[in-house]
């Protein structure tokens, strides 16, 4: 899993549907909760949370041009690729963290993802999941 610290900044609710904003270190993310608990205390405006998303759900583009309904786009830098049978791993760099990616290794051959690469990391705000930090 990947984990990081951020601050809410926006919440915007309809029933049980929440969009929230959070920063991370200057970057924006984005997570579409539902059913969320209306009496949830912690899901406000300069709340502290855990920012969590499956290494699956990381994909990631270069030289990508235009605009993607994908709410979370990070720009990192490829820190290294293992390489598998069927799926690759891509350790990244973002601002000073480091996110996984699994991708199909035919997506990193095509994408010919090396160390030092500049790639951009898209996950759906629907996958992405918010906790309460004390941190």
């Amino acid at each position: 899993m990947n984990r990081l610290y951020g601050i809410i900044t926006h919440v915007q609710q309809s029933g049980s549907i929440v969009l929230a904003d959070i920063d991370v270190d200057g970057y924006q993310f984005s997570s579409l909760l539902v059913s969320a608990n209306e009496g949830s205390v912690w899901l406000h405006e300069g709340g502290k949370v855990l920012v969590i998303f499956k290494e699956t759900e990381v994909s990631l583009g270069k030289d990508i041009t235009g605009t993607l309904s994908l709410r979370n786009s990070v720009p990192c830098i490829v820190n290294a690729v293992h390489h598998g049978e069927i799926l690759s791993m891509v350790l990244l760099s973002f601002a000073g963290h480091t996110i996984k990616s699994a991708i199909t290794s035919r997506s990193s051959d095509i994408l010919n993802i090396q160390p030092g690469d500049h790639v951009t990391a898209y996950i759906k705000a629907n996958e992405v999941t918010l906790t309460e930090s004390t941190s």
